[in-house]
Order: C-alpha cells, then structure tokens, then sequence
C-alpha cells in the first residue's frame, strides 16, 4: 500500500479510535527502531493483507507511532510487529517476526490462537491473536449507570462466569453455557440468594492457554488485554458481539439492584518469565511495561509467582491501568474492583515498597472512580499488608479475618480473644481514624483461592494430584478438619457436623461487622474433591452442579435467610457514618461467657457470647458462638426494658427449617438459660413491644 495516500494520524487517544472517516491507531513504543501495522481481513487469515511501515519521521512522535488511515471502520482487524534491539541486560527483548496486539484493544479475537507459536522463532500470524477495532458508543444503556451501594449495604458473590452455567444442570441453552449470557440467566438464583454484588473472577482478555499441558487456565489470572473483554465467556462468534454481551450481562445485573466488581490483575502478564511467549507488552517496549531483577537486569521481577511483575508506577504503565479502570468505569459501567496481588501497586520502579506509591494515589483520588468501590488484595509474593495498606479510601480483603474464624470454628486453643475481633469489624487492623466506615474488611473465610466451604469441612489436606505437579501446589495452611473422615462420608452423623459447622462459618461471615463475601456455591455446599488450587481445572471439578441446589437446600435457605436479616439490622443500614472507631465507642457491644458479662478470654476457652443493640435501642441480638465438643449452657442477659423476652432466630445444631426462623413467628423462651449444643452458633434477638419491626422483617 502507498504510504502516501494516509494521514500521519495523532498521537492521542491511544490504541485504535474509529471516527466517520477512518481509523486513528496510536502506539507507546519508546524504545523499538519501527513499526509495522498489519492489516487482516479476517481473525483466520494466516497473513495480513496490508504491511504499512510507519515512517519514522511522518508517522512518529517520540515515543508514539501513530497514523490514520480513511475508510476504515469497527471490525478491521489488526495487529503491529515491532523491530528493535534483541538486548535482554538492556531490558529489551524484540523479535520482528512476531505478530503483537495493541495494549489498548478494546476487542480481541482468538481464533486459531497457539501459545507455543509465540515462543518459536519465526512468525506467527497464522496463531497469533489479533485486535479488532472497536466503536464503543454505539450501546443503549436505557439510563443505566453504576449503582454506588453504601459498603453496609454490600454482601459480595465471588463469581466465575464461566463455572457459574458451564455444567449441564444449569439447564441453560447449550450456546449459552459460561457465558455473560448464561449468568444474565441466573439472575433470579442470586436475587434468591440476596447478594447484592458479584465479584467476577477476571474477565479481561486472558490466556487459556497457560496451563500445564493437557490443562486450561480456569482461573484467568494471566491477562493479555487490560481493556478487552474475554472472548471464551460470549456467545456470540462476532468478537464485537462479545462487548454487547457484557454490557447487556452488567445492565440486567442493575436492573436486579447487583454491582458488578471485576476481579483485576495489573501485577503481571501471561507473558510469564523470560522464556515466555512474545505476544504484546515484551514485543513493544519491554523495559517499560516489566521490572527487573535488582541483580540480573536480563530478568525479571517476580513479586506475583508468575513469571514477571508489571511495572505499575511506571508513568506509562501507570497511565495505563488508570486508562483501562476509566474505560471499565464509564464505558462498561462497572462499580469496582478487587486488585489482585495489590500490594505490587505499592512498589517502586526498583521494587522498594512505598507509603505513597504515585498509582494508588492516582487511583484515590481520580473524581472519574468517585463511589467506585476499590478493593485490595493486600499481598504479594513477599509483602503482607492486610490492615495498612494505603489509605481508608481502600477496602481490604482480610486474610486475617479467614484465618482466626476457621481456627475457632475447627476449636484451635487460643483463638477467642482474635475471633472477638474479627466479629467487631477488626478494630486492631482498621480502628485508626483515617477509616471512613465500619465496613472496610472484606469478610471472607473461603475464595476461589483455597478450599470451597465444603471441602474447608470434609478434608484435612489438600487432593491437588489433577493438576500433575504432585500435589505440591497450593496452600498447606488451610486450618481445615474433615470432622473425622477424610473425603465425602454417607455417615449420618458426620454429615449432620460437616453442615452444622458450613452453617458457623457462615453466620459469623454475615453477623460480622464489615462486608461479607460468599464464594460461589459455598451456599449449597459446592465441592471440588479436595482441590484447593483449581486454576487449571476447567470442568466439572471446579463448575457449579445446579443440582446442589435441592440437594442442599438447607444451607442454601440458612444464607438467604442471614443475608436478609443483616441487611435489615438497622445498624448496617447506619453504618456508613460511623468510622470504625466510633461504632464500637458507642459501647452498644457487651460481652459474655457462660454467665452474663463474664467472657473467657483464656488460652482453652473455646466459646463465646455478646450482645449487640441497634434500631435506635429498640431491638437487641445475642450471638453465642460454642466452638467447644461439648454443650454449654448459657445464662441469659436481661432482655431490653419493655421486651417481652428473646426469641430464637437461629440454631445451627437444628435441622432445618428449625435451624433459622422468622423471628416474629420464632419460639419465645421463658427460661434464664440456653443450652447451646457442641460446635454450634446460635442468635437470640429481643425486641421492644409495639416496636416496629426491623431486622425481625424477613
């Protein structure tokens, strides 16, 4: 193609931006020596139909390539080739054969995609993925724009799309299986539940690839595209059809009052280590999108266990990430993010962490994310900063708080004192003043990352053998206890513990102070065999059965019925204006043992009780959490002047549906006593007569 008959185009926006005359594409390229756009007619082709060689003189406004070429329009699909030194101690590792995808495309296609073509010498079009040129103004919202819940009115769904209707029992259409569709489907099976967000596992743009041999990443912790949706979730073939289909799957989640929180990795590539494969950021400008080993500058940093590490303060990468959060935000209207391996966004370009790290600043900050909810996973490979991990802007999932509740739950000595905590919202990570509310930790005891709740119960190590590293990945500090049999067990009586103990670890998630998350399936007691480290296991094995659902019913009615009552408590309603610090001032929290105001905090107490007051001092709850294997019997506290006594709400030693009741219809005790069965939970609520019902409303 003639050179000539072409615009030199603008540096800015950068990536590909259709306009009614043609296309502009705009490339950071600091360090490479020229560039090639490449021009296909379609995602299949085996070689491009157009080479332009952009002039270095014409078409380059250091460090930017760019050019516009009229006519062009959404759905042209390209991709560039970059030549430039081949010098890895100079942290640059180009290979001009190599076909590369824009790192602003909004739209990837995937077809005929082999990994290992990109690690080969030579060329790769015919199985290299390739960018399509995207329009993105041309969707009907019909007025739909994020929602902005308060956190206390947040309970959190981890979802996978792709194993939220991938089985067959899901009874979706075969086409719609795993994908945004699919979920759009489901939508009444999450209202049941009562969640109010879904937490997708990563939906940029990743490699499927990336797995041992024989394998697929599940997960998709290895993205390709911090802008692209992930093809292998549409049901639609035209790679545009798949960002109608997410913006269709995050609008019908509005329309149901649910947000949409993205699972999202600015810490590394699947380009992975040094002998990866060259698909994008490595080919354009390898010193500026990787750090680098302090010791060996031909390597890289590798803070995350991947390989690599980005290099998020880069003011180009960090440009980048606020690009991409911006467009996620505005044009895809999602509510938030939950930044995996974050603490890598606190590290300087030598890999220093900083306090006052330039990108969680920018992020803070930014009036584009103001109301947008930013969620740290507050580690790294190296750094453990669950409780001051930049400012009270952040909410944190709290690792800690898993920790001490399933170290209780399993009746580990010494763990009152800690689990007291984590009830109240733990004050002694997050209680300084600069937390803006009561509801910044993350409450969880189970993610996508470790044992699902069922198998935290039914197993005491891990069962990792399908993965075919020999059982030596994933965690070994899982403070799980099978309840006596390794595995699934058809003994009445161990099933009848392994569901009391599901039922505890599941209110104290929802009776604690702070915003709850639920792991997919976890309500109707999903199991993946023992596998803590599903990454790799796109099948059953990681999918939701559909028929858990009746199976498990019990379990599933105990989560809607919790879920309903907190969000309902009238504290959670008001916590919003509380710091963290001035909830517990209220002194509205007293503590109990067996007797009333006598708490045993020892090494070998295994019990523990409080009261708690809300709805303006009209309406009280007693939680009292036995993780002892024996019963105890508890004195009751007084009931609030005016009660007429205390109801139960919940005893998870019951079998349903006496396990949770309506609290208006819930037996009354005239006893001063409550015998509360070995490793059970149990909620007693007492409420001013005449009072109007609050939480009692379900």
């Amino acid at each position: 193609m003639n050179l000539n008959q072409f615009r030199p185009g603008k540096s800015f926006p950068l990536g590909a931006t259709p306009t009614a005359n043609g296309v502009n594409f705009s490339l950071y390229c600091k360090n490479g020596t020229g560039v090639q756009l490449l021009l296909f007619h379609t995602a299949e082709d085996a070689e491009p139909y157009a080479v332009i060689d952009l002039d270095p003189n014409r078409n380059h406004t250091a460090p930017y390539w760019h050019i516009f070429l009229p006519e062009l329009k959404s759905g042209q699909v390209y991709a560039y080739r970059v030549r430039g030194p081949a010098d890895s101690q100079a942290g640059h590792r180009y290979d001009s054969d190599k076909v590369l995808l824009d790192p602003y495309a909004k739209c990837i296609a995937t077809v005929n995609y082999q990994r290992d073509a990109a690690k080969r010498p030579g060329g790769n079009a015919a199985f290299a993925m390739k960018c399509v040129v995207t329009g993105t103004r041309d969707f009907d919202w019909q007025g739909d724009t994020p929602l902005h819940r308060p956190y206390s009115q947040t309970v959190i769904y981890e979802l996978h799309v792709g194993g939220f209707t991938r089985h067959a029992s899901s009874g979706v259409a075969d086409e719609k299986r795993g994908t945004y569709a699919g979920v759009i489907e489901k939508i009444p099976h999450l209202l049941s539940l009562g969640i109010t967000a879904v937490e997708l596992l990563p939906v940029f743009q990743f490699d499927p690839q990336d797995a041992p041999v024989g394998l697929s990443n599940y997960w998709g912790y290895c993205p390709i595209s911090f802008f692209a949706p992930h093809t292998g979730y549409s049901s639609r073939r035209d790679p545009l059809g798949c960002l109608d289909e997410f913006r269709e799957m995050v609008k019908a989640l509005h329309r149901a009052g649910i947000e949409v929180i993205l699972d999202v990795v600015y810490n590394h590539t699947t380009e992975g280590p040094e002998d990866g494969p060259t698909l994008c950021y490595r080919g354009i400008d390898d010193a500026t999108y990787y750090m680098r080993d302090a010791h060996d500058q031909s390597r890289y940093a590798n803070y995350t266990g991947c390989g690599n590490t980005l290099n998020a303060n880069n003011s180009v990468v960090r440009r980048m990430i606020l690009d991409s959060v911006h467009y996620w935000v505005s044009t895809m209207h999602v509510d938030g993010f939950r930044f995996d391996l974050a603490s890598i966004l606190t590290r300087d370009e030598a890999g220093r962490p900083s306090r006052n790290a330039p990108i969680l600043s920018d992020l803070e900050s930014d009036p584009v994310l103001a109301g947008t909810k930013l969620i740290a996973e507050a580690w790294d490979l190296e750094l453990y900063q669950v409780g001051n991990f930049a400012s009270g802007a952040w909410m944190e999932w709290n690792g800690i708080f898993r920790d001490d509740v399933r170290s209780f739950v399993r009746g580990d000595s010494g763990t009152v004192r800690h689990l007291a905590s984590r009830l109240m919202g733990s004050p002694d990570l997050y209680g300084y003043s600069g937390r803006q509310t009561a509801d910044q930790s993350v409450n969880f005891v189970t993610c996508h990352d470790g044992f699902t709740l069922n198998d935290l119960v039914s197993y005491d190590g891990k069962h990792n053998e399908a993965n075919q590293e020999q059982n030596r990945d994933g965690s070994d500090n899982n403070r799980s206890w099978n309840c006596g049999v390794e595995g699934p067990s058809n003994d009445p009586a161990i099933e009848k513990l392994r569901n009391q103990q599901i039922k505890n670890m599941l209110a104290i998630v929802l009776l604690s102070v702070g915003t709850p998350m639920i792991l997919m399936g976890d309500g109707v007691r999903r199991t993946q065999l023992g596998n803590n480290n599903g990454y790799c296991q796109d099948n059953a094995l990681s999918w939701l059965n559909w028929s858990y659902l009746e199976k498990h019913a019990d379990v599933l009615r105990f989560v809607n019925h919790l879920i309903r009552f907190r969000m309902n408590f009238e504290r959670y309603r008001e916590a919003q204006t509380f710091s963290l610090a001035d909830l517990l001032s209220e002194r509205q929290i007293q503590w109990h043992g067996v007797k009333p105001l006598q708490p045993d905090w020892g090494e070998n107490s295994h019990s523990l009780a409080f009261t708690r007051t809300g709805c303006q001092g009209c309406e009280q709850h007693l939680i009292v959490l036995n993780a002892y294997w024996e019963a105890l019997q508890f004195e009751l506290p007084e009931p609030l002047p005016g009660s007429p006594g205390w109801v139960r709400f919940v005893d998870t030693s019951l079998e349903s549906p006496f396990d949770v009741n309506e609290p208006t219809r819930a037996p009354r005790f005239e006893f001063s006593g409550y015998d509360v069965q070995p490793r059970s939970a149990v909620v007693l609520i007492c409420r001013k007569a005449n009072n109007a019902p609050h939480s009692a409303e379900l």
